[in-house]
């Protein structure tokens, strides 16, 4: 598995320490490398739900750098704001939801559904599955992560 620096590793230990009573999960670079893929991190994405949002962004009140608030863009719309942990980035989403190709929108993602847990150091953390990331840069159009995503999903099912 990539290993992920010291950085990344204490942004992702204080997130799991602290984020325990709404429902959220890592998405995106570092949860990908967490997962073995092999990418390198530029920043920390967290999925949860609306209230969730809220939720964590109150918890790390002194480190907000972008406040929650609602946010639309062609193709998803969530609640969005950003915290800095160890110097680093770290994007909160709630209730993503991803258009549709006729236009609507689907329903928000329901983490508990698509999460799976992995160990690091020592401590459980809340990382939505690849095969449901796969899917979802589907959707969106990304087709060569989506493929990447999708192998080794399909690897990590296998062993």
């Amino acid at each position: 598995m990539p290993a992920l620096d010291a950085q990344y590793r204490d942004a992702i230990e204080t997130l799991a320490a602290e984020v325990d009573d709404v429902p959220w999960a890592l998405t995106g670079s570092a949860s990908f490398a967490l997962q073995g893929v092999p990418v390198e991190p530029d920043d920390v994405d967290v999925q949860t739900t609306a209230p969730g949002a809220y939720a964590i962004a109150e918890t790390f009140e002194n480190r907000v750098v972008d406040p929650v608030s609602h946010s639309t863009t062609d193709r998803i719309t969530s609640y969005f704001g950003a915290l800095e942990l160890h110097g680093l980035r770290v994007e909160i989403m709630g209730a993503v939801q991803k258009r549709r190709p006729d236009g609507t929108w689907e329903p928000p993602v329901n983490v508990e559904t698509h999460r799976t847990f992995v160990e690091l150091d020592g401590r459980s953390v809340p990382v939505l599955s690849l095969a449901y990331e796969a899917d979802a840069y589907e959707r969106l159009g990304r087709h060569e992560r989506a493929e990447l995503l999708a192998a080794h999903a399909a690897g990590r099912d296998s062993s």
